[in-house]
């Protein structure tokens, strides 16, 4: 049975700020470093692709940034990333290829992804260098800054479609899903 408890966090607004996010907007062809090894480009992905942007991921006993409570969209990448984990069979099927990208860096990254066990491979942005050659949204907290939630299903490194706000995330590797399903008709 389905959990459909109200997500305890506040939800984001729709800021505009991926509208620019649109229909064919190239991704850029940049090297990340990723969680499986090497680097990996989402700009030049070929085929579908599904890359999903999350803020920041905890550990166990690290304190979350001061007023991260209170930040609209700032909770959920851990059950974010699971829904993409849990249904990976699913877009594996259809030789979709899954990204999550963070501005965190790949060691830290890397052992969230061995946690969870993720079978998709994280990318870091650690110094925002893809975030700023796509102009990400962003938000600051504890004088640092982290890249808002949005996710954008990609053919051949181009916006087919994006998600933003993202809201629950908990729950969007399948809203992701069904829109491929409904729209792509996979």
């Amino acid at each position: 049975m389905e959990d459909h408890r109200p997500w305890p966090w506040p939800a984001p607004v729709d800021d505009r700020g991926a509208w620019h996010l649109s229909v064919a907007f190239p991704m850029p062809d940049l090297d990340l470093a990723a969680t499986i090894g090497g680097s990996r480009s989402v700009g030049a992905t070929r085929g579908l692709a599904v890359l999903f942007v999350y803020p920041w991921t905890g550990a166990p006993g690290l304190e979350n940034p001061a007023g991260w409570d209170d930040i609209a969209g700032a909770h959920g990448s851990t059950p974010e990333a699971e829904g993409f984990r849990d249904l990976h069979s699913w877009y594996a099927a259809r030789a979709i290829t899954v990204f999550g990208l963070s501005g965190q860096d790949s060691a830290y990254q890397r052992a969230f992804s061995d946690r969870l066990g993720l079978p998709y491979p994280l990318l870091s942005d650690r110094d925002l260098v893809f975030a700023d050659a796509a102009n990400l949204p962003r938000f600051e907290a504890g004088g640092a800054t982290y890249l808002k939630r949005l996710t954008a299903v990609l053919w051949n490194g181009r916006v087919v479609t994006r998600f933003y706000p993202v809201h629950p995330p908990d729950r969007h590797a399948e809203e992701v899903k069904c829109w491929l399903e409904r729209e792509m008709r996979l």
